[in-house]
């Protein structure tokens, strides 16, 4: 059966407004330069054609299309709307049969067991209600099936970005930090007793930019919705101190000597295999 779970108000502003952050700049444009890495991520999962993915949090289809070409059955499913059109248009230019929906990970619209693989590339993390999210990611899984999720983690140069920006903007008091799904004991409590079996393991996210730090401010800014929104909440002054921190972060980072920006940011991979009867919150 499909999962439904009531919000309260404050839950439900705050839900508006992450769609709205999601939906903020221009994330198909933003995404063109972390291809790379989706697609490492992707050959690691070595899907055999045919089989029922549900990518969770799918974005513009960094992973949704390409698994397409290569014969899986894929529903995608994102928060931002903007974004399932974006992937959308992409699938109907390569002629894919690919299902994009707008959705909640924390409320999916799928019968128990309906997928053989439930995937999420830096996507189902930034879901308010993790346990809602750990629960309904098994229960879509079928038994002996996979879920893998790619999370930042707080010590890796994203969890640095997401608390530099959080210093300048906090977040909700109802919003516990994403980067808790890059902590290794934090995910055995959400998802160990409902699997199998689980490994984690750390690996790095390559990005590569053909321009310096300042301008990677400018790029996030305008195109990645929690950055854009995070200036859009400040006055003047504010989105003046927010841009120097984030170009000195970048810059202190960089590992290229070039004018380019190339850095590496540490996430935590995590591949559970959905037991037969699991032990899930509801």
């Amino acid at each position: 059966m499909t999962n439904t779970v009531s919000m309260t108000p404050e839950m439900e502003a705050l839900k508006t407004r992450l769609k709205a952050t999601w939906n903020a700049g221009d994330y198909g444009h933003f995404a063109t330069y972390l291809e790379a890495g989706a697609l490492a991520f992707l050959d690691r999962l070595s899907i055999a054609p045919g089989t029922r993915m549900l990518d969770l949090g799918c974005g513009a289809g960094q992973i949704a299309i390409p698994a397409a070409r290569a014969g899986v059955h894929v529903t995608g499913i994102d928060i931002a709307p903007q974004q399932i059109e974006q992937a959308r248009i992409r699938a109907k230019a390569e002629g894919l049969d690919v299902t994009f929906e707008e959705g909640d990970a924390e409320m999916l619209p799928y019968a128990d067991a309906s997928f053989d693989l439930v995937v999420s590339l830096i996507g189902a993390m930034f879901a308010p209600r993790p346990d809602r999210v750990a629960a309904e990611m098994l229960r879509v899984c079928r038994p002996g099936g996979r879920i893998v999720m790619a999370n930042w983690t707080p010590e890796g140069f994203l969890g640095q970005l997401f608390k530099l920006m959080g210093q300048h903007v906090p977040p909700s008091p109802l919003m516990p930090s994403p980067l808790l799904w890059g902590n290794e004991a934090i995910v055995r409590e959400r998802l160990e007793a409902g699997s199998s079996e689980l490994t984690l393991t750390k690996r790095h996210y390559p990005f590569n930019y053909p321009f310096g730090p300042a301008e990677v401010a400018e790029f996030f800014r305008t195109n990645y919705g929690p950055t854009n929104r995070a200036f859009a909440a400040l006055d003047e002054v504010g989105q003046a101190a927010l841009r120097r921190d984030l170009e000195a972060l970048w810059t202190e980072h960089n590992q290229a000597g070039d004018g380019t920006t190339r850095y590496k940011a540490e996430f935590l991979e995590v591949v559970a295999v959905r037991a037969d009867s699991p032990t899930v919150l509801a």
